[in-house]
């Protein structure tokens, strides 16, 4: 029997998709799942969940709840990571202190919020993984925690821990293209690689044959890509058909996301205004997550039967696969070891994965089209310096880590990058212990 460890249960929506999903697999309903969280209630919120659903269908799992994690890290065989450092409400406000120097960028992926959520988040998970060292060196590491590429590439080069970092971009994205194009979901294949949040179609098929005319064809009416987006961003993917049409290959993730790792879009307002990248509120994004919470805590006081639903996140596919031997495939993100030619070794890079139960086994791709290595290396080199920044606790390489934003380098002079983020390490102090 397996123990399988969810660090950050108190975040909701991924805990119970990640509980649901495991259930799914008969294989695995023997299992024990631990749940750990530093925060009580939300940490209660999700364990009457799972006991709940395990209860409803009769399944022999095992439902641990602890705010040890050094107690829920004993023994385990798989650990999820899904932190947040720092609660929604008392976190450092690192968007604010951006946006007042005219930089609208995601607060949680590149940028100089990346860069310091990267140093809040990475710290902790670094720290996880030497409790992992001791308690359960041989567990599978899997991270949902961002920024993906910063903090898998740390885990890599300063832990013995076997990781992988994973992403729901990949199908999303295949999920989007399919209704582009007009086409079933299930008629459409696909070859990606590159960097997470920054990966590229390499291939996109349809029923075997190339489907990227066909998509062309189609963003010729720009009504196709102009409506709102599916995602929680909510906006038109106007960025991602301009990437497309003048790079010649499909991103993952969202236009909101590409805008922000790329020189191009949100580096004047009347841009952003073109556009249509202005940024929600933080009420905004913090009312899908409210509302989700209260139609878990209604179901939870009634007499609701939870549905046994795959969400198509990948922890429990990999798991399954290690367990059984039965194959699978994914898209993860892992250290680049020779698998993409023309961009740095060493860093992290999203490729396809190969998992049977002998592991995890990242494909090779070889080159990436010279236009997309070069913007990848662009956010690589943003990531590789953040790295070293919060393993050696060293200031100065954050900093550098900001110059080589390609958004905040076309908007700010050196003098106010260095600016800004004074004002961003003030605001992160007490996560600065150690720091030089």
């Amino acid at each position: 029997m397996s123990k399988i460890v969810l660090i950050g249960a108190g975040s909701h929506v991924f805990s119970r998709h990640l509980i649901t999903d495991i259930l799914t697999y008969p294989e695995l309903r023997d299992n024990t799942i631990t749940l750990m969280d530093i925060d009580e209630k939300p940490l209660d919120f999700i364990t009457a969940f799972a006991q709940r659903i395990v209860k409803q269908y009769g399944f022999g799992t095992k439902i641990e709840s602890t705010t040890d994690r050094q107690q829920a890290l004993e023994g385990a065989d798989y650990v999820f990571v899904t932190i947040r450092v720092g609660d929604r409400n008392n976190s450092p406000d690192d968007r604010k202190i951006i946006t007042k120097y005219g930089v609208e960028g995601s607060p949680d992926t590149v940028g100089a919020g990346g860069v310091f959520y990267g140093l809040r988040n990475g710290q902790v998970i670094l720290d996880i993984c030497h409790d992992m060292e001791k308690l359960c060196p041989e567990a599978w590491l899997m991270n949902y925690t961002n920024p993906m590429s910063i903090i898998s590439w740390a885990v890599s080069d300063y832990t013995k821990i076997k990781n992988v970092g994973l992403c729901h971009s990949v199908p999303n994205t295949a999920a989007q293209l399919a209704k582009y194009m007009g086409v079933p979901y299930n008629e459409v294949s696909y070859w990606v690689a590159g960097i997470n949040h920054m990966a590229w179609f390499l291939e996109l098929k349809r029923q075997g044959k190339d489907a990227y005319p066909l998509l062309r064809e189609k963003f010729k009416d720009p009504a196709v890509y102009s409506g709102k987006e599916t995602d929680n961003w909510q906006v038109p993917d106007i960025v991602r058909a301009e990437v497309f049409k003048n790079f010649g290959y499909y991103v993952t993730e969202s236009s909101m996301h590409m805008g922000t790792y790329v020189p191009y879009f949100k580096k004047r307002q009347e841009l952003i205004k073109k556009f249509k990248l202005a940024e929600p509120s933080a009420a905004q994004l913090e009312e899908p997550r409210r509302q989700q919470d209260d139609e878990l805590h209604q179901q939870l006081t009634a007499d609701y039967k939870f549905p046994l639903v795959h969400s198509g996140e990948y922890g429990s596919i990999i798991i399954n696969s290690l367990e059984t031997g039965r194959p699978s495939r994914i898209n993860g993100n892992v250290k680049n070891n020779h698998l993409i030619t023309n961009l740095p070794e060493g860093c992290c890079v999203e490729v396809p994965c190969l998992i049977d139960k002998q592991g995890i086994h990242p494909c090779f791709v070889g080159d990436l089209p010279p236009q997309l290595a070069a913007l990848n290396r662009t956010n690589i080199n943003v990531h590789e310096m953040a790295v070293r920044g919060i393993a050696e606790k060293d200031k100065t390489k954050l900093f550098q880590a900001a110059l080589l934003d390609p958004l905040t380098a076309a908007i700010l002079t050196i003098d106010e990058i260095r600016e800004m983020v004074d004002e961003l390490f003030k605001a992160n102090k007490k996560y600065l212990k150690g720091y030089k």
